[in-house]
């Protein structure tokens, strides 16, 4: 009886270390970790802001358009998807009444971000420019996706800070992989540098002329 009890805990072991070693040599740059969604093919154009920072750290990810209203089907579906291909974090973008983010952190564990995104109307050459923007400026959309009831969290970012979710998802993602963890340390570094040399180039050159030069 003893022994059989030492065999089932040998297995177990052998199981849970062959477990977290998978874990461990799961790439983000083969597989992909983190899901990009978006209300429509109009949002691509903030959201290819999460794609190109992702790109940027060679961390590969699966877009797609999910309509929460259109396509209402798709939600459980994609939730189900995301989860059987063991992505760690979904990004959706979403316009207007933006419910997508909202929709899909309801079928899922998953941790959503949440892209509030200012709905530009401008299918119409005919329209003035400037009933081309969303009567709300895009508050709608960040008030929509930031006040989810409690119980049902979905992380909102700025509107039209996609680039931002892009980095949120992958400080996310950073807590699995140490390389990636080191990648974002650098990234951190390179923009304090940056800002310092602005800042040089602003004090050697003047206010007047370094804005002249920089905003010509």
């Amino acid at each position: 009886m003893q022994r059989r009890w030492i065999n089932l805990i040998v297995i177990k072991f052998v199981i849970d270390k062959n477990s977290s070693l998978f874990l461990k040599y799961v790439s983000y740059r083969k597989k992909p970790l983190i899901g990009i969604i978006m209300g429509s093919s109009s949002d691509s154009r903030i959201m290819h802001g999460s794609a190109e920072i992702l790109d940027k750290f060679k961390i590969k990810h699966e877009d797609q358009i999910i309509s929460a209203h259109r396509t209402p089907s798709r939600l459980e579906e994609y939730a189900r998807h995301a989860e059987k291909n063991g992505f760690r974090v979904i990004i959706a973008g979403a316009g207007g009444a933006a419910h997508l983010p909202g929709m899909i952190a309801s079928h899922t564990i998953i941790p959503v971000i949440g892209v509030p995104i200012l709905v530009y109307n401008d299918k119409h050459e005919q329209k003035s420019e400037k009933s081309k923007f969303s009567a709300f400026g895009g508050l709608d959309s960040l008030l929509s996706i930031s006040e989810m009831p409690t119980g049902s969290p979905v992380v909102t970012v700025g509107i039209n800070k996609a680039t931002n979710a892009g980095i949120y998802a992958m400080r996310i993602l950073a807590n699995e992989f140490v390389d990636l963890k080191k990648k974002l340390r650098n990234h951190k570094s390179d923009q304090y540098d940056s800002v310092l040399k602005e800042s040089e180039l602003l004090k050697k050159q003047g206010l007047s002329k370094f804005v002249k030069k920089k905003f010509k």
